[in-house]
């Protein structure tokens, strides 16, 4: 691969989904929170990205989430932003707003603050929707890194294999 911006790991990773995603017909679509954009940014570094990445939501606030994503209000005083329920409705509302055939969504606690007991720096949820399929994946991880960049880090490649086809 040639030059980039980013860790070899991602850009590489990167261009597996763009060509498995171009291969399969599919167009995606991204709705990030603590990865700020980084996965975005990794697509587009591919040459050619233009042919599988629709669109990508920088909602970093909770108002975002709701403005840009239709997360309900209740989503977020109930279960907080870094919640599976929150991953779900953004990604969600990522294909809606969307042309994409599969959209990601990622929210998490990328630190040096913000953790609690409950939800630990390195809590990062994640979802993945399929247009047409009514099952949408969603899990809660906690990424052992050991600062915000590397977190930032596990969480894009985690969101990256969710849109391998």
């Amino acid at each position: 691969m040639s030059s980039t911006l980013l860790p070899a790991e991602l850009a590489e990773l990167a261009a597996r989904v763009v060509a498995e995603n171009r291969a399969a017909g599919r167009t995606v679509a991204l709705a990030e929170s603590c990865t700020g954009g980084l996965v975005c940014a990794a697509l587009t570094e591919v040459p050619g990205s233009s042919a599988v990445l629709d669109r990508g939501f920088v909602t970093y606030s909770n108002e975002a989430k709701q403005e840009s994503l239709g997360v309900a209000n209740y989503v977020i005083e109930t279960f907080g932003a870094v919640s599976i329920a929150c991953a779900w409705a953004m990604a969600q509302g990522a294909l809606k707003n969307s042309n994409a055939d599969i959209a990601v969504a990622i929210s998490g606690i990328a630190g040096p603050d913000g953790g609690t007991s409950q939800k630990p720096v390195g809590t990062v949820v994640f979802a993945r929707a399929v247009r047409g399929e009514e099952d949408v994946l969603a899990e809660e991880r906690w990424l052992d890194a050991p600062d915000r960049a590397g977190v930032r880090h596990q969480a894009a490649l985690v969101a990256l294999e969710l849109l391998l086809p």
